[in-house]
């Protein structure tokens, strides 16, 4: 999911044109964009879109955004998710264990009711002062927590704090160690202002190098930004496949450590490669 571009659920013109983008995922938002007289008709206008995708569109990862657990809307939007056939729900303002795990147990309760087995995976947003306080345990708070995404906009403007290159990278690294002690991936947030490539790129770097898997997208331009920095390079991949090969070489003679272009390599890194290997489509073996 190197690029997640975001389709306000009230705008239904716009489905169709998102989901032949280029983009890995699709996120469809019935919260901030969607105004409050307007939310039963689009929760009813994307599960009716998800729902006629035929198979060969299910290549793509449809992502639906709810609104809050606390509001009125959180627990209709659940069943528009199960009727949508939603890969994630992204839950919003989420801001802590026991928070995610009341979540979760109204959707447990509708899957049941509705007599469906386990469904979507949970993309928690980490977007309140609390909530990033708490990162680590609200990623462990569920099996179903898939992934943590930055909301850097609610962060920052509601405490005045400028979108710094040293004030995002803090909250960066603090997310994504929340997420990497719990085994789920990080995802970034989006980036406002649309026409700035520059500062798009910037902030997507950073979060590659801090292992984040993508960043959101607000406008179809940024896709390709996107998929720039965030896809596996060819030097990569060699390094990655030469790192594996000497691991092989290492082990039949006995040796736990080695050298691959001159750097030590010892088990953390070979986990690296061959993950690497893996999200490229690679075998690891």
């Amino acid at each position: 999911m190197r690029s997640k571009l975001f389709v306000p659920g009230a705008r239904p013109e716009l489905f169709a044109k998102a989901y032949a983008s280029a983009a890995d995922a699709i996120s469809f938002d019935l919260e901030d964009s969607v105004p409050a007289e307007s939310k039963a008709v689009a929760r009813t206008q994307v599960a009716g879109f998800l729902s006629a995708r035929t198979h060969g569109d299910r290549g793509k990862l449809a992502i639906v955004r709810t609104n809050a657990p606390d509001s009125t809307h959180f627990d209709a939007d659940l069943a528009a998710c199960l009727d949508a056939g939603a890969d994630l729900i992204n839950l919003p303002k989420i801001e802590s264990a026991p928070a995610l795990r009341d979540a979760v147990a109204r959707l447990e309760a509708l899957e049941s009711q509705r007599g469906l087995a386990r469904t979507a995976g949970l993309l928690v947003n980490i977007e309140s002062p609390r909530a990033l306080r708490h990162a680590a345990a609200i990623a462990a708070a569920h099996p179903r927590v898939a992934g943590l995404q930055v909301g850097l906009g609610d962060l920052f403007e509601t405490a005045g704090i400028a979108r710094s290159a040293a004030n995002v990278h803090a909250v960066l690294f603090q997310v994504r160690m929340a997420a990497a002690e719990n085994g789920a991936f990080a995802c970034d947030g989006a980036f406002p202002a649309i026409a700035d490539e520059a500062g798009f790129r910037a902030e997507a770097r950073l979060a590659r190098e801090l292992g984040y898997i993508g960043k959101s997208c607000i406008h179809p331009r940024q896709i390709a930004w996107c998929h720039e920095v965030f896809t596996i390079t060819p030097a990569e991949i060699e390094h990655a496949r030469r790192v594996v090969a000497a691991a092989r070489h290492a082990s039949s003679a006995g040796h736990g450590a080695f050298q691959v272009d001159g750097h030590m390599i010892d088990p953390p890194f070979l986990r690296r490669a061959q993950a690497l290997l893996a999200a490229a489509g690679e075998s690891a073996a």
